[in-house]
C-alpha cells in the first residue's frame, strides 16, 4: 500500500517539476539527486509546510489539503538538516520539545532508548552546546524518533557524520523503524548509503 502518492506534473513554486512518485507504507525510501533538483522541497510538501503550485499529494489516499495540518504533522514529522537545540542539557531539550507538543515528558529510560537508536549514547546531563556537530545532529534526530510518528521525514541526517557512524545510524534506525512500523523518507546525497539501506530509491533530476 502506498502511504504517499503524487502524479506526474507536481510543481513547486512554478519551477521544479516532479515525476510520478509513490512511497510504500513501512518502507525505508531514499530521495537522491543533484543540488537544486527539489529533494528538500518535496520533503516540505510531504510535511505540509510547503504547498505545490500545481498538482496534489495524497496521504493514505487522501488529498493533503483536505487534512488538518496540526493533526497531520503529529503523524508525519520532518527532521530538518539544520539542528535546533536549546541551551541546556539533553534532558532539557527533550522536555522542551515535548512541552511544545503539549505532551507528557519522557522518562529517563525512554530518552536513553531514543538516544541509543540514533547512536547518541550520551548522559542525559550532557551539555548540548559542548557536543560536536555530528553529536548534536544525532541528539536532535533522537527527539523525533522518540515521538513515534507514523512517518519520519529526514533531510540529510548523516551530513555531519563520518562513514562509520553513518552506517551505524542507518543500521540501527532502519531496524527500529521496521519493528515499530514507521515509514521513513530520507533525502541523502550519498548514493552508496541509499543503495545499501534503501528499500527503494527515488532519483530526482534525471
Amino acid at each position: 500500500m502506498d502511504i504517499f502518492y503524487s502524479e506526474k506534473g507536481l510543481t513547486f513554486e512554478n519551477f521544479i517539476k516532479y515525476p510520478k512518485i509513490s512511497i510504500e507504507e513501512n518502507s525505508f525510501t531514499f530521495i537522491t539527486g543533484k543540488s537544486g533538483c527539489g529533494k528538500s522541497s518535496y520533503l516540505k510538501m510531504l510535511n505540509f509546510t510547503a504547498l505545490p503550485s500545481d498538482g496534489k499529494i495524497y496521504f493514505c489516499g487522501k488529498d493533503l489539503t483536505e487534512l488538518s495540518p496540526i493533526d497531520y504533522r503529529r503523524q508525519v514529522m520532518l527532521a530538518p538538516q539544520q539542528v535546533f537545540l536549546t541551551e541546556g542539557n539533553i534532558r532539557d531539550n527533550f522536555d522542551f520539545y515535548y512541552g511544545m507538543r503539549e505532551k507528557e515528558p519522557l522518562s529517563n529510560v525512554e530518552i536513553a532508548e531514543a538516544l541509543k537508536v540514533c547512536c547518541a549514547d550520551f548522559p542525559l546531563t550532557a551539555d548540548c552546546s559542548l557536543l560536536s556537530g555530528g553529536e548534536r545532529q544525532r541528539v536532535f534526530l533522537s527527539i523525533f524518533v522518540s515521538c513515534m510518528p507514523k512517518v519520519l521525514l529526514l533531510d540529510e541526517p548523516t551530513a555531519a557524520l563520518d562513514e562509520k557512524t553513518s552506517n551505524e545510524l542507518f543500521t540501527s534506525l532502519k531496524k527500529y523503524c521496521r519493528e515499530h512500523s514507521i515509514t521513513v523518507v530520507c533525502v541523502c546525497h550519498n548514493l552508496e548509503l541509499a543503495e545499501k539501506y534503501g528499500d527503494s530509491i527515488i532519483r530526482l533530476g534525471e
